[in-house]
């Protein structure tokens, strides 16, 4: 195991995240070595305050999940970077794994196994599917919170400033410089945007929407089909990439 005293911070973008973010910061907080950074890219309904009254270190910037996260990792110090989605849970012992997996020179950057809170049926496909591609193409997604050494982060520019795919766009830079790897702990996110939308409808937009940014089509056209998309409920910052699946 790796020195105990590699820091780590774990950055979580904000924007109206009020009712999802203490369960996030229940799970990240407390943690000796470990600092919460809060992104908050102009929230209004108190996700300020919540991440004050934690103990959280917050910088407010402009809305923009990319720029947010960008943003928090300038404000780290801290040997290692976690990205964590507002509506995303770390495992017990998080902090281990990200030490862990990052001791060893060949990998570049981490992420975590993915479970879907209440997840039956269909869902259980899609978290075994996520966690197939995460393992066989090494290309976990940003609901998996994804991990990386603070100083290869700021080597390739961090992430790319993009309206959706950004997280995508990041694993794809970082897989130049080494292996991703997969840590033996699963995050817990929340299942809202299937259950909005529905299952079958979700996964069929998801697939549509990487299609579409591998074939070349602009981001900010994508991301405009994304949030249109009928049925779609807008989470704000939850929402420049789709989930897993």
């Amino acid at each position: 195991m790796s020195s105990p005293q590699e820091q780590i911070s774990v950055i979580i973008p904000t924007l109206d995240e009020r009712r999802a973010l203490p369960r996030a910061l229940a799970s990240a907080t407390g943690i000796p070595n470990v600092e919460v950074i809060v992104a908050d890219g102009g929230s209004g309904d108190g996700t300020v305050e919540i991440a004050r009254d934690w103990g959280c270190r917050v910088i407010s910037t402009s809305a923009g999940r990319a720029r947010q996260m960008n943003r928090g990792a300038e404000g780290s110090l801290s040997d290692y970077l976690v990205f964590l989605h507002a509506d995303t849970r770390l495992p017990q012992g998080f902090e281990d794994g990200v030490r862990e997996t990052l001791t060893d020179p060949r990998v570049a950057a981490g992420a975590f196994q993915l479970r879907i809170d209440g997840a039956r049926g269909f869902l259980c496909l899609i978290e075994a599917g996520a966690n197939r591609r995460s393992l066989y193409l090494q290309m976990p997604y940003g609901d998996q919170a994804i991990f990386v050494r603070t100083e290869l982060f700021r080597e390739v520019g961090g992430y790319p400033d993009l309206p959706i795919m950004e997280d995508f766009e990041l694993i794809r830079k970082l897989r130049r410089r080494g292996r991703i790897a997969v840590a033996p702990y699963s995050v817990l996110t929340s299942g809202r945007r299937w259950k909005d939308l529905g299952i079958l409808r979700t996964t069929l937009l998801n697939q549509i929407v990487v299609l579409a940014y591998l074939a070349g089509v602009q981001p900010t056209r994508i991301a405009s089909w994304y949030r249109r998309a009928p049925g779609r409920v807008e989470h704000r910052n939850t929402s420049s990439m789709p989930p897993s699946g």
